[in-house]
């Protein structure tokens, strides 16, 4: 009896965390390969002392939808994002995230929250990289947030416009 209460509570379990994630889901991205994720792929191959890159930001032709859209969590793409996220998008402002606190996360990690630009300079949406780390700490802040910032200006040599990121990839 105890094993089937056990097996039921898992299934329940499972049922549950799998609604959470679709119902987490704001956007579906199209059948495609987008020039975001080539964009996101090429910057994770060449830069080892990346743990991941998202690009946010709200798909062409809606209004209000945020979500991330490439990165290196495919898993993700589509998912809602959150008010940080937001406020990054519509504010311009730039989060940096020692994460030196935090002891849910199954790695080390320094985040950054950073305006994604454009070839032009206009802040288009929104670029997070997490930096691997040793140790949970703040030490290397200074150093990790300018890396962060060459990043963000290289990646922004590489959009002519925010749509262009929506493109198929060639």
């Amino acid at each position: 009896m105890s094993r089937n209460l056990v097996t039921a509570a898992m299934i329940v379990a499972l049922l549950w965390a799998a609604a959470a994630a679709a119902a987490e889901k704001n956007w579906t991205p199209p059948g495609y390969k987008l020039y975001g994720q080539v964009l996101s792929d090429e910057f994770m191959r060449a830069n080892p002392d990346l743990l991941s890159i998202t690009l946010h930001g709200v798909p062409p032709g809606l209004n209000g939808v945020y979500t991330m859209f490439a990165g290196s969590f495919p898993d993700r793409i589509g998912n809602a994002d959150d008010p940080d996220d937001i406020d990054v998008i519509r504010k311009g402002i730039t989060i940096v995230d020692p994460r030196w606190n935090r002891v849910n996360d199954t790695v080390p990690k320094f985040v950054v929250l950073a305006p994604m630009r454009n070839a032009s300079g206009d802040n288009i949406g929104l670029v997070v990289y997490a930096f691997k780390v040793a140790e949970r700490s703040n030490r290397h802040e200074r150093q990790l947030y300018a890396r962060a910032l060459e990043l963000r200006d290289a990646l922004a040599k590489r959009i002519p416009n925010y749509e262009a990121l929506f493109a198929e990839a060639k």
